[in-house]
């Protein structure tokens, strides 16, 4: 039976795999950090090492060996980690860290959002106020819908437990290798655990446990 305890930074993610590991130090809910990224970014981006990041703007940090396409857009507060590529018309809004390898392609728009090491988000996804675990990747048209229609504070809910985050703006936290299929909506409040799979076309709400596959609402499959 699916619980909060689930949905726990601990349980989510692997810590070592991004740049941003100390905010997460004093949380116990991966949503908790949501309203810190962009003081995070600054207080962490001035202690870069500039041989192997560059300023580029206000507050923007960017690896040297980072592609950033030239038609790419970047707002600060933001860090761009290594080997990371931003492809053409990308739009990074600010508050955002891109870990290291990590791809955000055509048309693709994130705003307070931590990517971890090779997430990739690639065509036409729209993350905001989400957090993306290791090597996750949401496919063509995916988006986190990160406001209720409603513009009521978002609750978690897991099994027959539920938590009020008292944010009204966040979207989804996706576990290390979460696979989320092309144009998926993950609508306030998701929660995904490690490498579970989501079938394209699909609307989710609420939690979908670890190693599972999420077919549709009220169908979710143990993967193994």
């Amino acid at each position: 039976m699916a619980c909060l305890k689930d949905t726990q930074i601990d349980a989510l993610y692997t810590l070592e795999e991004t740049i941003a590991e100390e905010i997460f130090a004093d949380a116990v809910y991966p949503w908790e950090v949501l309203p810190k990224i962009g003081d995070f970014i600054i207080a962490l981006g001035n202690s870069l090492p500039q041989d192997i990041y560059e300023k580029k703007g206000e507050n923007v940090w960017i690896a040297k060996s980072a592609s950033v396409c030239p038609s790419a857009c970047i707002n600060g507060p933001a860090i761009i980690d290594s080997d990371a590529e931003i492809r053409h018309c990308a739009f990074i809004r600010g508050n955002a860290i891109v870990g290291k390898g990590a791809v955000v392609g055509n048309s693709t728009e994130l705003k307070n959002v931590i990517l971890f090491n090779k997430v990739q988000v690639p065509h036409y996804n729209y993350v905001g106020d989400s957090i993306l675990g290791f090597k996750a990747h949401m496919g063509a048209g995916s988006i986190t819908s990160n406001v209720k229609s409603d513009k009521t504070l978002v609750v978690v809910r897991a099994g027959e437990e539920q938590l009020e985050t008292g944010l009204k703006k966040f979207g989804a936290m996706l576990g290390d290798q979460v696979e989320v299929g092309c144009n998926s909506v993950l609508n306030p409040g998701t929660v995904i655990g490690k490498q579970a799979n989501v079938y394209p076309v699909s609307m989710v709400r609420g939690f979908v446990p670890a190693h599972s596959i999420y077919k549709r609402r009220g169908e979710i499959a143990d993967k193994y």
